[in-house]
């Protein structure tokens, strides 16, 4: 298959041109594109038929020369250098096109989703609210933010950390670099026994996983990038796990295929600035489980769903009030067809904030990092989706806000007891 026909299905495209167009305009994104990927598919495809027919005159005119001789011979041999020319250009043409065609095809998002509700980021659809929010003045103290938690328990610092490296850097310490290893240890052992197999990823990649993966192109802003040795640091594990399997054919058996994967993520958080600048809820560096899965595209939208509920269940753990949320299409970034987002209470804010998200990005990575299984209907592109289970900041400004108490301390929810061996985190001398 050529690798130019793997950015989308162009054949469904062919049929359903309107569907995409009405899928990029629910994106609010070009409509027009669809129209030009059609036009250079088109010119593309005349090209390569182009190019074969005069390749295919060319190699009949050389299986004739073995039986001429003279004149018609020194004749049919002038004529193949004619056409070698002809076959030449011909095919350069073909290169030309085959590459304007793949960087327009690269351009398109995936198709999103009827389910998923239309419109930009504040349009998205609340599904359901969980546990009970603290009612602190009723308990008779003024709840505290998570920074100023932090000092208190010596677990958190916010002025160093920007003494170091600059604003949206962070130390944690004490009790606060424990909670981290209690959570990836908790998220790691829950994923264990659900099925996933444990990674610790690389944390740089090359711009093919980058790209494949869908992070070149509206993300590109809040990747960061080594100029001289041309790596990338990655924003979530997904991108390494997605390409793990990448130029490869996947046992069908073996389907689906779940990691969980650990790693530091990195992000420049452009267009943020003035937002969240107080404390750790938005960040340049955090660390983060991430859930993975390479399955059969029918069984996609079940899987997806499998995973909101895994996220859920570590929710339900920490004992964190948090709604789920229907992501509008405006806001779901270009792999994914739909997104739950889940978002913890933030007392302190008075408002939920997220803290995990999980998408379906159906075979628009794989397609786009060849990664195929082969079945009785042939050879064809696998599912990915993703989904966070833990990110490590978030989840501890939720802890800290959401289990304080009057005298400062914060009580450990059980969950994580057994992995820190206390049940409270008191005020340090």
């Amino acid at each position: 298959m050529e690798w130019a026909l793997q950015m989308i299905d162009i054949k469904n495209l062919r049929e359903k041109p309107d569907l995409y167009r009405e899928s990029q305009i629910a994106r609010g994104e070009d409509s027009e594109l669809i129209t030009k990927v059609l036009i250079a598919d088109e010119n593309r495809r005349n090209a390569i038929n182009e190019f074969e027919a005069l390749r295919a005159e060319q190699n009949l005119l050389s299986k004739s020369v073995a039986s001429k001789t003279g004149e018609e011979k020194t004749a049919i041999l002038e004529q193949g250098k004619l056409l070698a020319g002809e076959v030449k250009s011909a095919e350069a043409k073909k290169n030309q096109l085959e590459a304007e065609f793949e960087a327009l095809a690269k351009l398109i998002s995936n198709k999103v989703s009827p389910a998923a509700p239309v419109g930009s980021e504040a349009d998205f659809v609340v599904l359901e609210e969980i546990g009970k929010v603290r009612d602190f003045k009723a308990e008779g103290f003024e709840p505290k933010d998570h920074v100023e938690l932090g000092k208190i328990l010596g677990a958190i610092d916010t002025d160093r950390g920007a003494k170091v490296s600059g604003a949206r850097f962070y130390y944690l310490t004490g009790v606060g670099a424990l909670l981290e290893f209690a959570l990836v240890n908790y998220a790691i052992s829950s994923a264990v026994k659900n099925g996933f197999t444990p990674v610790i990823t690389p944390v740089l990649v090359k711009p093919e996983a980058m790209e494949g993966t869908g992070f070149l192109g509206q993300a590109a802003e809040n990747v960061f990038h080594l100029d001289k040795d041309d790596f990338y640091l990655v924003g979530t594990s997904e991108v390494p796990l997605a390409a793990y399997h990448m130029d490869e054919i996947l046992e069908t058996a073996k389907l689906p295929i779940r990691f969980a994967g650990y790693s530091s993520c990195f992000r420049r958080e452009a267009g943020s600035y003035g937002k969240d600048t107080r404390g750790i809820i938005r960040v340049h560096q955090f660390d983060k489980v991430e859930m993975f899965s390479f399955c059969k595209s029918e069984d996609a939208e079940a899987e997806h769903l499998r995973l909101l509920n895994w996220e859920k269940e570590f929710l339900d753990a920490m004992e964190i009030p948090y709604r789920v949320i229907d992501v509008a299409t405006g806001d779901l970034g270009s792999s994914a067809i739909r997104k739950f987002d889940c978002e913890a209470w933030v007392p302190t804010q008075n408002t939920y904030r997220e803290v995990t998200s999980t998408s379906n990005c159906t075979e628009y990575q794989a397609r786009r990092l060849n990664i195929r299984m082969k079945d009785e209907n042939g050879t064809r592109p696998v599912a990915t989706l993703n989904g966070t289970l833990v990110a490590i900041t978030r989840m501890i400004v939720a802890i800290l806000e959401n289990h304080q108490n009057a005298d400062g301390s914060v009580t450990v929810p059980k969950a994580l007891r057994g992995f820190l061996g206390m049940d409270k985190f008191e005020p340090i001398a």
